[in-house]
């Protein structure tokens, strides 16, 4: 009896052991440098690119390093009937998400860092800027 108690416990420690192992350590870290709250583009290439990819395909230069590929964002239209979902995008940005569709909740929530850049204006409405002209660029990159 002792000795299936012991096995037993063993199997489980390999198991757990197994499964941290297999766990990725690598930390993607972005640089956050403040851009211009009017330039989507800017903020687009600053923020979103290294995982996005320069052209919203899910390609960027840290797409690998990640445990979920980065979404394709050119086709955030398509999957929407052909309408811009601006609404979810903009709240994915000011709140993140969990939602599976978007990718994990590993993306950065972009609504309290943009809140930071600017202390000392009228924070909220230069973080609704950043939000709005950044989705509006999103916009632009959905295909036809």
């Amino acid at each position: 009896m002792l000795k299936r108690l012991f096995l037993t416990a063993l199997a489980a420690a390999v198991v757990v052991g197994m499964g941290y192992a297999q766990q990725s350590t690598t930390k993607v870290n972005i640089r956050v440098n403040r851009t211009p709250a009017y330039s989507g583009k800017q903020m687009y290439t600053s923020y979103c690119a290294s995982c996005h990819g320069f052209d919203g395909r899910g390609n960027g230069p840290v797409a690998a390093a990640l445990k979920v590929a980065p979404s394709d964002l050119t086709v955030l239209s398509k999957d929407h009937n052909g309408k811009f979902p601006s609404t979810h995008v903009m709240a994915v940005l000011e709140f993140g998400t969990e939602t599976p569709a978007h990718g994990t909740a590993e993306m950065p929530i972009w609504g309290p860092i943009f809140g930071d850049m600017d202390r000392g204006s009228t924070t909220h409405d230069v973080q609704t800027l950043r939000v709005s002209n950044l989705t509006r660029y999103v916009e632009t990159l959905q295909t036809k």
